[in-house]
């Protein structure tokens, strides 16, 4: 008998939601990488843009559910446009590598949050920082 996947292992779309929807309401109140980060970009996401937060949150369990395994696709897009890469939709907000692991310490806190064992909580984390250059590389080219 085959192993179960990632997404069955988390418990579902409903585990993964409750999880993301806690992640991301932490991340806007981190001090870091939120409403009071030093990087204007985030900090301006974090209070002006924060309507858009429970799209996100959609967004955000979909690529989960969909990179753990699950019946669910995610396909990102400009709204009312066309598909969008990672690195295209965080380019605007210029995340530096140590913002990155701060919204990855905060991913890993909101999954001990939920009790998610150690064997899954690393499976997802990975997944997530695997998508680290993507997502910093416009920080990179500001930098160099």
């Amino acid at each position: 008998m085959a192993e179960a996947t990632l997404y069955d292992r988390l418990g579902g779309v409903y585990a993964i939601a409750a999880v993301v929807n806690h992640f991301s309401d932490e991340i806007i109140k981190n001090a870091k990488v939120g409403e009071l980060s030093e990087n204007p970009q985030l900090r301006e996401w974090s209070t002006k843009s924060i309507g858009r937060l429970p799209g996100l949150k959609f967004m955000r369990t979909l690529w989960v559910c969909n990179v753990a395994g699950g019946p669910f696709e995610y396909s990102p897009t400009v709204p009312g446009h066309d598909m969008l890469g990672l690195e295209e939709a965080h380019r605007s907000l210029r995340i530096t590598s140590e913002e990155f692991d701060e919204v990855a310490a905060e991913l890993a806190r909101s999954l001990d949050a939920f009790n998610v064992p150690d064997r899954e909580k690393h499976e997802v984390l990975g997944a997530f920082a695997a998508h680290k250059g993507e997502v910093t590389e416009r920080s990179r080219a500001v930098h160099a």
